[in-house]
């Protein structure tokens, strides 16, 4: 049976278009057409259509862009998660931990895994994921994360330095010998596989000159710039990326008010990940200040075994608004069109004609009842590229 070219989806009872203006729609329909949005806007001016579905009231909102994801890993840190719970700091060095599982996994455990967590997001409205490398940490390992990484998403980034890692003896790499490595050999052979490049810079992992050493290498190899930045102390992550030109400072956590201005004054993104705070019981960043003073943001599950073992934006949705002192319409907004600006994607995070019609419908009236009703399944169906997923 030949597929109807255009589809006019009616009966929306409120459609979240995350367009520039911020336009929210009422009694609102669309229509899709080869994939993409061909229009919308109010229901008694609707076009006709080869085919129609009546929502009977639903919400509509953009499919999820969740631009800072780490999906290629195997084995488990519940227990390290427990003890943070039991009151033990997080320091971020339960990395290696998930370094070893993941070298010692095979490569159809590790495609195995990804799927898993993907089809998870994608039922809950992820429509554009990114997914990062950075638990292999040999040239092979890093190699091969990213195949299986691309083989679920164009977004792949090169994070090979995530941290130190030690040799088969548990004694740690001298730490400029290893970037040398990141920004070496290990960059060659893992660049044909990337689209990004990122690094954490923070304390316990990569200072300012090793990262600016892996970002610049990078960046010469032809892959675009992110940055792990600023979550456990104030120090240069932010203002280098700033600098360097990145698509987006990840975490900003911990902020200076030069920070903030200069994430203000630029195009880099402030990509926030609620769901690290909220498993490492750590403060939460502070998004209205960075939003009053004109800075870009986002936000992002940061899905990983250690610190976020979260797959939910509407979840990270809610916590923004929680906790971090945003408006449910610049929680979905940063979740949306705020993703696709730190993944430098136009065509995807808003319904606005000629974008691809990835779409959420929500089984309840309005979009703020992600951050309302925090914990409940509101998808009802998902569209991607214009097709309902089963």
């Amino acid at each position: 049976m030949t597929e109807p070219k255009s589809l006019l989806i009616d009966g929306i009872g409120e459609l979240f278009s995350a367009d520039d203006d911020g336009t929210v729609y009422y009694d609102a329909a669309l229509v899709v057409e080869d994939g993409k949005i061909a229009w919308v806007g109010h229901r008694l001016e609707r076009p006709a259509a080869d085919a129609y579905l009546d929502l009977d009231n639903r919400a509509v909102v953009p499919g999820f862009v969740d631009s800072h994801a780490h999906l290629v890993f195997a084995g488990d840190r519940s227990g390290e998660f427990d003890a943070r719970m039991s009151g033990e700091p997080y320091d971020g060095g339960g990395i290696r931990t998930t370094v070893t599982a993941t070298r010692l996994a095979g490569d159809d455990r590790l495609r195995e895994n990804c799927a898993r967590l993907t089809a998870e997001m994608l039922r809950q409205g992820t429509t554009t994921v990114e997914i990062k490398s950075g638990y292999g940490l040999t040239v092979e390992d890093e190699v091969r994360s990213l195949r299986i990484a691309g083989e679920f998403t164009p977004e792949t980034t090169y994070l090979g330095a995530h941290t130190v890692p030690a040799d088969a003896d548990g004694v740690l790499y001298d730490a400029d010998a290893y970037t040398a490595l990141a920004a070496g050999p290990m960059l060659d052979a893992c660049a044909p596989h990337a689209k990004w490049i990122d690094v954490f810079c923070e304390r316990g992992a990569f200072d300012g000159d090793q990262a600016r050493a892996v970002l610049t290498a990078g960046a010469a190899a032809g892959l675009q710039t992110r940055v792990h930045a600023n979550q456990l102390t104030e120090g240069p992550g932010v203002r280098l990326a700033v600098e360097l030109g990145a698509a987006s400072a990840d975490h900003c956590t911990h902020l200076s008010d030069a920070d903030v201005d200069a994430l203000a004054n630029s195009s880099t993104v402030a990509t926030l990940l609620p769901g690290a705070e909220f498993s490492t019981r750590s403060p939460y960043p502070d998004a209205r200040r960075l939003i009053d003073a004109g800075a870009r943001v986002a936000l992002a599950t940061d899905c990983n075994p250690g610190s976020s073992y979260t797959s939910s934006m509407a979840f990270c949705i809610a916590l923004a608004v929680r906790e971090m002192r945003m408006t449910p319409a610049e929680a979905l907004d940063a979740a949306t069109s705020g993703g696709a600006d730190a993944l430098r994607r136009t065509d995807v995070g808003r319904i606005v004609p000629g974008a691809r019609a990835d779409l959420v419908v929500l089984d309840a009236p309005s979009y703020v009842h992600l951050a309302y009703r925090p914990g409940t399944p509101l998808v009802h169906a998902v569209y991607r590229d214009g097709r309902a997923l089963e």
